[in-house]
């Protein structure tokens, strides 16, 4: 690998960090029951419906540093469909996205009744993106004609793919997004048009007592980079009188890193994320909190990355719930 001075490194890690790319960011909100943010396979897996509404701030002693909000409902409908939309708003110094996504999903019960989880989910979202570059200001002593000096904003279409597997307490799921590999053509300078992604997640749920256990994987990469990242993922349940509460950590890794060179001597530094979350679940309503840090010797900010994620669960039945402790179907 190319030895790469220090300012190269910071925008390679930052590329990881910021996510450099269109569409939703995939941070660590699916951890708090929110796969359909990730997996349109994902819509109306349960008997009723899902709403989530997420929040997240990085690194707060920085001006106009990235900010995400997000915004989705899913349900059931009839026996074997799902739908489900998305709105979210994603902001980074002078350049932003805003969105929405429709999606619709095919639920099929492979055995058993339905209340025995053994399904197989495919599912379909499409999308527009609104995106922007503000230049507004831009100041230069000598004027570059590639400046515009003005918001220029552009919106694209584009799809994504999603299928699912659920028996009773494991999962496992894949999705391709961006698939049509349409870009935002926003920026004079050429740009690139493959904008896939493909994801891969895998889980389990250990007890069926007060106290269980869940390991699960996330696994992505960047189609035309061909980045890497792993999220090996790890949380607890615990039944209390007025409901559960849970906790867990998730460690990112990237399989690729950047060479460096200070003091004269050369290193490598990968992206490493350590985000430990907590949440709550009371009644029909979810709260969950998580922080992301980031471990190396060249670091952007000494700030970490903030989330939350509200909830609430509306009109499934205790009867119609599934004979399983899933908390991403039931």
């Amino acid at each position: 690998m190319k030895k790469l001075l220090l300012l190269p490194l910071l925008l390679f890690l930052l590329c990881h960090q910021l996510r450099a790319q269109e569409g939703i960011p995939v941070y660590f909100d699916y951890l708090a029951d929110n796969y359909y943010l990730v997996y349109p396979s994902m819509a109306g897996i349960g008997q009723g419906g899902k709403l989530r509404l997420t929040a997240r701030q990085q690194w707060f002693d920085v001006d106009e540093a990235p900010n995400l909000q997000t915004f989705n409902a899913n349900f059931r409908v009839g026996e074997r469909s799902g739908v489900g939309f998305i709105l979210f708003n994603d902001s980074n110094g002078f350049h932003s996205q805003t969105g929405f996504k429709g999606t619709y999903a095919h639920h099929l019960q492979l055995a058993g009744d339905f209340r025995t989880l053994n399904q197989l989910s495919f599912g379909l979202s499409t999308g527009v993106i609104l995106s922007s570059l503000d230049e507004s200001e831009f100041r230069s002593v000598i004027p570059d004609p590639i400046i515009s000096g003005v918001k220029n904003t552009t919106s694209y279409f584009n799809v994504d793919l999603g299928v699912s597997y659920n028996y009773l307490e494991f999962y496992a799921h894949a999705a391709v997004l961006n698939l049509l590999g349409s870009g935002r053509d926003l920026y004079t300078a050429a740009e690139f048009d493959n904008l896939r992604r493909y994801l891969l997640s895998a889980g389990y749920v250990f007890g069926r007592g007060d106290f269980r256990v869940e390991p699960s994987v996330l696994f992505q990469m960047t189609d035309f980079t061909r980045e890497r990242t792993i999220d090996i993922n790890a949380k607890v349940y615990r039944d209390v009188g007025f409901g559960t509460i849970w906790g867990g950590l998730s460690y990112r890794r990237s399989f690729d890193g950047a060479q460096f060179q200070q003091n004269g001597s050369f290193g490598e530094q990968r992206l490493q994320l350590f985000t430990p979350i907590v949440g709550v679940n009371v009644n029909r309503f979810l709260f969950s909190y998580n922080y992301s840090y980031q471990s190396g010797d060249i670091r952007f900010a000494d700030g970490g990355f903030h989330q939350i994620t509200i909830g609430y669960d509306l009109g499934e039945q205790p009867e119609n719930r599934y004979d399983c402790y899933c908390p991403a179907a039931n």
